[in-house]
């Protein structure tokens, strides 16, 4: 009998888990879309290994955020957009909602642009027609999501470790990377470095998936309390495990862009250049690695993005509208840049500025609500946990408002 009791309760922590694994991986697809491509590889392949530590600090400042997320939906049942709308004003709610789809728009943007590119790259697809393709696998993508969840987010999963193997062959093909380890201590080297610092926390913390993941895991609301905390546990291993990986990635961007291109003349910015350069300086193999990873996260993340906006607008509005509506809706700005020959590149950086101006409007809401145990019960923050948040919410707000006032003034 002891053995068994003693077994009883890993049994049941490996069947949450289980249950549990997924949502993360979804949400980490966001964490490596296109927008990180331009961001983080311009910053490396221009300020070197310097910006390294926006990489680190945003990839845990993300896992910190993601947590609450999850945290939220598996306490209450609810998703955030749908609290929002419990509990606040009407113009309020209309407010966040009106920036949320802005985001939406800002984050198809990259992935759109990101996924035309490495269309023209491998098939030499005109971007245009290379992003109404990716219109069309993206929403074939979605599809399973409905009905076939588990379908979903395994072949979310799959592109993720498309992602992973193509930076990670990169990596391994250029070898010892001296002097990365000072990029870990913070420091900026003027305006264009803090331009694309803020673009790379755009990138890495991101809004729409702050929202995304409380609406992935309120299906395992239980109000039992032993049985949500194992619930919870499960949730932080799948965002450890998830973001882990991401974080990883991003990583490498920055690391193999700065090795290569760092201190070569005319920084390599575009990412027609870096492709063009990585196999030049470490053969086709390197070259292909990176548009198919290039591509996997561009059609990851729009399907991801979709569903995004799905749920926002669901959420604080009460309406639902056909997935193939939104996404014509939300490409129309990415089909727009293209067709107006707009550099992809730099539509890309600016598309993550945009992002990390929305994160506060995501993340502010997060901290209060889950400060609330009428809301949150058990689960309640605690004032640690709620100062955090607080601080990171102010940080990211500073950082924003630093950067308009250092570009606009000189």
């Amino acid at each position: 009998m002891v053995g068994i009791s003693t077994r009883a309760p890993v049994a049941a922590r490996l069947r949450s888990a289980a249950v549990v694994m997924g949502p993360a991986f979804v949400v980490a697809v966001a964490y490596v879309d296109p927008g990180n491509f331009a961001t983080n590889m311009a910053g490396g392949a221009t300020h070197g290994y310097l910006l390294l530590w926006v990489i680190v600090s945003a990839s845990a400042l993300a896992m910190f955020i993601q947590y609450q997320s999850a945290k939220l939906g598996i306490a209450t049942g609810r998703n955030l957009p749908q609290l929002c709308r419990e509990h606040y004003p009407k113009p309020v709610t209309g407010l966040l909602w009106l920036q949320a789809e802005l985001v939406a728009m800002a984050t198809d943007l990259a992935e759109f642009v990101g996924a035309a590119v490495a269309l023209n790259l491998l098939f030499g697809v005109p971007l245009l027609p290379a992003a109404l393709i990716t219109a069309v696998v993206s929403a074939g993508i979605l599809v399973l999501q409905p009905l076939r969840r588990r379908r979903f987010e395994s072949v979310i999963i799959g592109l993720l470790a498309i992602v992973l193997g193509g930076f990670l062959y990169q990596t391994l093909q250029l070898g010892p990377m001296t002097g990365a380890a000072a990029g870990l201590v913070p420091g900026f080297a003027g305006v264009d470095s803090v331009l694309l610092a803020t673009g790379m926390l755009g990138a890495t913390v991101m809004p729409h998936v702050i929202y995304l993941h409380s609406a992935l895991t309120q299906r395992y609301h239980q109000p039992d309390p032993a049985t949500q905390r194992r619930m919870l546990r499960a949730s932080r291993a799948d965002i450890l495990l998830a973001l882990g990986v991401a974080g990883a990635v991003n990583a490498s961007m920055l690391l193999v862009a700065a090795s290569a291109f760092h201190g070569q003349g005319a920084p390599r910015e575009s990412l027609e250049d870096m492709h063009g350069g990585l196999g030049s300086l470490l053969g086709p193999g390197a070259a292909l690695a990176f548009a198919l990873a290039l591509l996997a996260s561009g059609l990851a993340s729009s399907s991801v993005g979709t569903y995004s906006g799905q749920v926002v607008m669901e959420g604080f509005l009460r309406r639902r509208i056909p997935l193939s509506l939104r996404r014509l809706a939300t490409m129309a700005p990415a089909l727009g840049v293209l067709a107006l020959g707009v550099d992809p590149t730099q539509a890309l950086v600016l598309s993550q500025v945009v992002l990390s101006f929305g994160i506060p409007f995501a993340l502010v809401p997060l901290v209060l609500l889950g400060r609330r145990a009428d809301v949150m019960g058990q689960a309640v923050n605690s004032r640690a946990t709620t100062v955090a948040g607080a601080v990171a919410a102010g940080a990211i707000s500073a950082l924003n408002l630093f950067l308009l006032v250092r570009t606009f003034t000189g």
